[in-house]
């Protein structure tokens, strides 16, 4: 039996803060190999890892990334107080820069690092690709850049040999979108599952399939049967175990 790859969807998302380090800790201590983060820009255009358009769920302040430069974002607090209560009160937001040192720290973990069209709207793709990379210099190899913005990902394809980057990646709401990356020789696929055809195989040109958000072990196996290579979830423990006891293995 085929199992997936699993990839720690913003950390381990369903216990700590998501897009911190110290969710994403968290998920690297649990034996997580893959982990996927989102990344826009602050106003000053330092690269932060956040997924929101607005500050409210995460942070309980008004405005968005790009409003609030960087000294003024580090000293927010991304408590996600609606799930968390005062748990994680003092929980910082983190900077791709802090992702790049714990990468550098494990080295035999991936990151999958979104770049949010949100970024790429205000910014432009060549200041988005540039500031990201620049980041990212001392642990491109571990890194894998992905987006919805079909423009970024066009600049990202011959920026890539400079970069250094491990591959690049799309990402689609709908299965019936990944055409618009066609051509492209993206290593990676990520698709919402919600947006996937309800029965055969899934293929996209010689990409690999990432399926987000799944959490049942039961759909994670028959996805991989289809053709999927990797599922992202937030709470990579779980149902890493899920998938141990359905395929009939020893957990490692």
């Amino acid at each position: 039996m085929s199992l997936p790859e699993l990839i720690a969807h913003r950390g381990y998302a369903a216990r700590f803060p998501e897009n911190t380090l110290v969710g994403i800790q968290a998920a690297v201590s649990a034996g997580a190999r893959f982990v996927e983060v989102d990344v826009q820009l602050s106003a000053d255009g330092v690269p932060v890892l956040f997924h929101d358009a607005d500050l409210l769920r995460i942070c309980g302040v008004p405005g968005a990334v790009h409003e609030w430069d960087f000294a003024a974002l580090m000293r927010l607090r991304a408590a996600e107080a609606g799930r968390f209560v005062d748990r994680f009160a003092d929980n910082p937001l983190t900077s791709l820069a802090q992702l790049a040192e714990l990468l550098a720290r494990h080295p035999g973990v991936t990151a999958f690092v979104e770049a949010k069209t949100e970024a790429v709207g205000l910014f432009g793709e060549q200041s988005v690709l540039e500031a990201i990379s620049r980041t990212l210099a001392p642990v491109a190899a571990q890194c894998v850049l992905i987006s919805f913005s079909l423009p970024l990902l066009q600049g990202a394809v011959a920026y890539q040999g400079s970069a250094g980057w491990h591959d690049l990646g799309g990402v689609v709401d709908r299965w019936e979108d990944r055409n618009e990356f066609a051509g492209l020789g993206l290593g990676w696929l990520f698709c919402d599952v919600n947006g996937l055809p309800g029965e055969g195989p899934l293929a996209f040109e010689t990409a690999r399939l990432a399926v987000y958000e799944v959490d049942d072990a039961r759909q994670a196996l028959d996805l991989v049967a289809r053709g999927v290579a990797a599922i992202e979830t937030f709470a990579l423990p779980e149902l890493r175990k899920g998938i141990v006891r359905l395929a009939g293995l020893a957990e490692e």
